[in-house]
């Protein structure tokens, strides 16, 4: 637990108005930025307006591209060809996980000028990367994915023979990461719900991960605290909303930092080709399965390994997010596994069958399940296991 490496983070500029620092901090960089954003997150608020106005009292240039969906290698590539020749001083991504995504992913290749197929885990020659990357800056309108703080830009490639992979190095990470809570303004509940527990399941399942230490797991219960406390509120609308919103921007935050520091799990291998093979949004994904992960989880190590010390870490996540103290184990784990059901109902996520997944495709999700994150679960499942999982939210 105390023998540890960090890997690199952004500088982290987190609060209220703290995108009214950008202007200032593209500048530092020079004159010409490309600017990459969601498709309606930014650019359909009061914010846009203010922030391009700022960018020319300042004479910078910039470009602007749109990602209105999670981000393919051909997406990536068409950018990268686009821009390759305009000498741009920094890449900024202002949006949601898919708008960050693409621009980490950009800023890593305007200079290298190569495929990002190339690079992209398990697909093609996986080729080192190398750099140059253009300096990138990453500010999140959205509290979940925590791409602000990861050296990894996720791809999808959706359909029968899809994937979804990364394109991961630490020359990748943001230069600055700008969290601005007052951005998340502009979310709508259905996002708040799945990022939220994408969050939530990010911030749970490197808690629990194999590779776990002392600096991790402070931050994660830590964000654990404010999801519980922000989540289900600001879903609803109810109480102090600037708080929540600050709350579960810090909690996604805090969640991108210690995924990237020691992995995730089941819930995060069954994504991947989740949303490779079905039109399954990340966030839904995670949301969806993660009380029901928790169950299997907690079920097989009772079962094979009852000395796991991950155990003791459901117990203690369990005594945070239902505020009290338990003295039966099995209660605990109860209480837990109920209330994760709970949020899931309350946050209306939708079953894996609403996006067309069937029994009948539930071996080709298993057989490509086993990517980086299933290996940091904190017992390794068997197929049976992993197929009570996705059935329990068919």
């Amino acid at each position: 637990m105390f023998n540890f490496s960090i890997a690199r983070l952004p500088r982290i500029e987190f609060g209220a108005g703290t995108l009214n620092k950008v202007p200032d901090i593209i500048a530092s960089y020079g004159k010409r930025v490309l600017l990459i954003t969601g498709a309606q997150s930014f650019t359909n608020t009061i914010h846009w307006q203010f922030f391009t106005d700022q960018l020319r009292q300042r004479s910078i240039d910039w470009q602007h591209c749109t990602i209105a969906e999670e981000p393919s290698p051909t997406l990536i590539d068409n950018l990268v060809k686009a821009h390759a020749d305009d000498n741009f001083d920094v890449v900024v991504g202002i949006g949601g996980g898919s708008a960050l995504d693409a621009a980490k992913a950009v800023a890593g290749l305007l200079q290298v000028r190569r495929s990002v197929m190339d690079f992209l885990e398990g697909v093609g020659p996986e080729l080192p990367y190398e750099g140059p990357t253009t300096p990138f800056i990453a500010v999140p309108t959205t509290a979940g994915t925590g791409s602000e703080a990861t050296k990894n830009a996720v791809l999808s490639l959706q359909g029968e023979n899809g994937f979804k992979k990364s394109f991961r190095h630490e020359k990748l990470v943001a230069e600055y990461a700008i969290v601005d809570p007052d951005l998340l303004a502009s979310c709508p509940s259905n996002v708040i719900a799945a990022n939220g527990m994408d969050a939530l399941t990010q911030l749970l399942e490197s808690y629990v991960s194999t590779k776990s230490n002392a600096f991790t797991d402070a931050l994660a219960i830590s964000g654990l605290q404010a999801t519980r406390d922000a989540l289900i509120p600001l879903f609803q609308k109810k109480g102090d909303i600037h708080e929540h919103r600050e709350k579960m921007a810090y909690a996604a935050l805090l969640s991108g930092i210690t995924l990237a520091q020691v992995g995730l799990g089941s819930v995060h291998g069954l994504a991947s080709p989740l949303g490779a093979f079905y039109p399954i949004p990340h966030g839904v994904a995670c949301g969806t399965l993660v009380a029901s992960a928790t169950r299997i989880n907690i079920h097989s190590m009772l079962m094979r390994e009852s000395n796991n010390k991950a155990l003791a870490k459901y117990l203690h996540v369990a005594e945070i997010l239902c505020q009290r103290r338990f003295t039966d184990p099995q209660i605990a784990f109860d209480s837990l596994i109920n209330l994760l059901f709970q949020w899931t109902d309350e946050l209306r996520l939708p079953r894996l069958s609403y996006f067309g997944l069937q029994e009948t495709g539930l071996d080709k999700i298993i057989t490509n399940c086993r990517g980086s994150s299933m290996k940091t679960n904190p017992i390794v499942l068997t197929d049976e296991e992993i197929r009570q999982i996705l059935l329990q939210r068919l």
